[in-house]
């Protein structure tokens, strides 16, 4: 039965063993040659726009998360449906494994008559890179999920969408997202398993983790149209290339149960001040891309509300689930009908600044997995990934006028009206109403009553100039899923 000390032999028993180093077979050559040229266009950032961020970054937190998230591997982007979402996605990757080909080919050719023995000394260094890439790749994956917010908790709109009416990757996203405590472990486990890439001692015990978490993530995204099929597998790659020098010692001695005696290559330092400054460059490394690093994450999350999901407060103890128990249309009444496209067939209001409406109307599918920002309007994920005929509403509340000015959510801003508008967290949409800017927004100003503490009255004109008169009659529901996280907590304060 294998030791504690066999088992610490396999992964951190290491010799500097460059005055003796041994000689390579042939095909370990060639084979090194496309190895390395591969997974150095895996890894090394192809993007001009990455060096731009890096180079010029408007803060620290934007110089670590550009190095952290790195560059996604790819030369061509395929928006079909089976090559966005599907197998086709790994096209670069065969791209990249024909030049190595091409590369290596050219590179035995005119090695042919060098005298070069070994590449130990590359195949270090190409391992140092791959491991600091899933390390900080990894450790950024896990920050979002650590503090959860890539899959949030569903919303009440979402808790109420039949189930046909969602995409596949959005309905697996909302599954997450209820079990966030389980997302939470994710993400620890990921920034746990990244860090453990830092240290060479630890490579094979991090390698095998973020290889069997990264698989979980990647061949689910690949079952239910996820857009981080390629992300996650990529990472998967990478962990079994750091594996691959350890596995005939872990077959021998797991599997054969035999002693193992394991020496791998590493560099020793030239003079006595490389020693320092190669352990300060690591400390440094650590200390700013998983504390200062995780604060800066912690703090845009928490402080700032740059979330998937809206945080400013919606009208107070109106969280809930309405049935829409009158409907008229300038002035007239207008029967529930399941194909009326124009009265309302249900509505939400969630706890924070979002009113909801169905009708049978035929809404574009948006595919995204949501993005972050600072202003609640900007702010989709809460109908990425759904079909089913809803509005989403933002609005804000002027209280001692009983108004809500309210803009359509559903709307496409321009680049430029996104850069305005996530300059602060509010719009400002009472200040804007009636002026140009506001009209291009789109801004709608409604009356509201809240004649019992179950009801609420809505007056005013839609966006064709319709007068409406809604009422909306809370419905008393439960959920089987965290109805007391969802109705009575919140994760921020303003």
């Amino acid at each position: 039965m294998a030791t504690i000390q066999q088992l610490e032999r396999v992964y951190s028993k290491e010799v500097h063993i460059s005055d003796k180093d041994q000689d390579w077979k042939y095909w370990e050559k060639v084979g090194f040659r496309f190895t390395f040229i591969f997974f150095i266009l895996m890894v090394v950032p192809l993007d001009w726009e990455w060096y731009e961020k890096v180079f010029k970054p408007d803060s620290l937190y934007d110089f670590m998360a550009s190095i952290a998230g790195g560059s996604r591997t790819g030369w061509i982007e395929i928006d079909t449906e089976s090559g966005k979402w599907g197998f086709a996605s790994y096209t670069s990757w065969w791209l990249n494994g024909l030049i190595a080909v091409l590369g290596a080919s050219i590179w035995t050719i005119l090695a042919r008559n060098s005298k070069v023995k070994q590449y130990d000394a590359l195949y270090y260094w190409l391992r140092v890179l791959v491991r600091y890439r899933i390390a900080l790749g990894l450790i950024a994956f896990g920050f979002i999920k650590f503090f959860p917010m890539q899959m949030p908790f569903p919303s009440l709109a979402n808790l109420n969408t039949d189930l046909g009416e969602y995409a596949p990757f959005k309905l697996y996203w909302q599954i997450v997202g209820v079990s966030y405590k389980y997302e939470i472990f994710l993400g620890f486990l990921e920034i746990a398993a990244g860090s453990l890439l830092f240290f060479r001692p630890t490579v094979v015990v991090g390698a095998i983790i973020n290889a069997g978490v990264l698989f979980n993530i990647a061949h689910a995204n690949i079952a239910y149209d996820g857009a981080v099929h390629v992300y996650s597998s990529y990472f998967v790659l990478l962990s079994l290339f750091l594996l691959l020098q350890y596995l005939p010692a872990i077959w021998k001695l797991f599997i054969l149960r035999e002693p193992v005696s394991t020496y791998y290559y590493v560099p020793g330092f030239l003079k006595k001040w490389n020693k320092p400054l190669y352990f300060g460059a690591k400390a440094t490394i650590v200390v700013l891309f998983i504390f200062v690093y995780g604060y800066y994450r912690y703090e845009r999350f928490y402080d700032e509300g740059r979330l998937k999901e809206p945080v400013l407060p919606g009208l107070a103890h109106a969280a809930g689930h309405y049935e829409v128990s009158s409907f008229l249309l300038n002035g007239k009444s207008q029967p529930y009908s399941p194909v009326d496209s124009v009265r309302w067939h249900e509505a939400f209001f969630e706890r924070y600044s979002t009113l909801v409406y169905k009708v049978n109307k035929a809404n574009a599918i948006d595919l995204g997995n949501g993005t972050p920002a600072l202003n609640d309007v900007l702010k989709t994920y809460e109908f990425t990934g759904r079909a089913g005929g809803k509005s989403y509403l933002y609005y804000e509340i002027d209280s001692a006028d009983q108004s809500l000015y309210l803009i359509d959510k559903n709307q496409k801003f321009s680049k430029e009206q996104r850069k305005q508008l996530d300059e602060k967290m509010d719009v400002g949409l009472k200040a804007l109403y009636g002026k140009a800017k506001g009209d291009s927004l789109h801004i709608l100003k409604w009356a509201y009553e809240r004649p019992t503490a179950e009801q609420i009255k809505l007056k005013g004109l839609d966006a064709s100039g319709n007068n409406l008169e809604i009422t909306l009659d809370r419905v008393k529901e439960s959920y089987l899923a965290g109805k007391e996280w969802y109705m009575k907590n919140t994760l921020f304060t303003y």
